[in-house]
């Protein structure tokens, strides 16, 4: 059995609510019966029209996309960004700058990174709060199933 991060009770997933891997990590964590929420752009704004009322997140003042990534990092203990390439670019590498800005840990996560890895990250931060970024879902295909597959083999809820 493989080692896995166990989640304290109240761990929360967080994310902007983009297709792709935030929602992913969303849809994984109301799977598992955790909380979840974080920051979307005013209007729910996101690729394919308006972000799901499913998911239970807060709108920021403004519609553009950099304030919620900032929120999202701010707010959590710990990120995580999934892609589906070995180099980060585009918003996802906007998100690691901020993180490294805020001074918060923050983790590039793609094919071929070991679960056990991601899950001694998550227990050197003592995660409680979780961000879920990465690429949206036109510009990678299939990662939503990164995403489950290595939050599912991470971390014991």
């Amino acid at each position: 059995m493989e080692e896995r991060y166990q989640a304290a009770p109240g761990f929360t997933v967080v994310s902007g609510g983009q297709t792709g891997a935030d929602r992913a990590g969303l849809d994984w964590a109301i799977a598992h019966g955790l909380r979840h929420g974080g920051w979307c752009p005013s209007g729910r704004t996101c690729e394919d029209g308006v972000v799901p009322d499913k998911y239970a997140l807060q709108e920021t003042p403004g519609s553009g996309y950099l304030q919620r990534t900032k929120w999202n990092v701010r707010d959590s203990d710990a990120t995580l960004i999934f892609t589906l390439d070995e180099q980060l670019d585009g918003g996802s590498a906007r998100t690691a700058k901020i993180a490294v800005k805020l001074g918060q840990p923050w983790l590039h996560v793609r094919p071929g990174v070991n679960p056990k890895y991601v899950a001694s990250f998550l227990a050197l931060h003592h995660v409680k709060t979780l961000n879920v970024a990465g690429k949206r879902a036109s510009v990678a295909p299939g990662i939503e199933e990164l995403v489950h597959v290595v939050l599912s083999q991470s971390v014991h809820v």
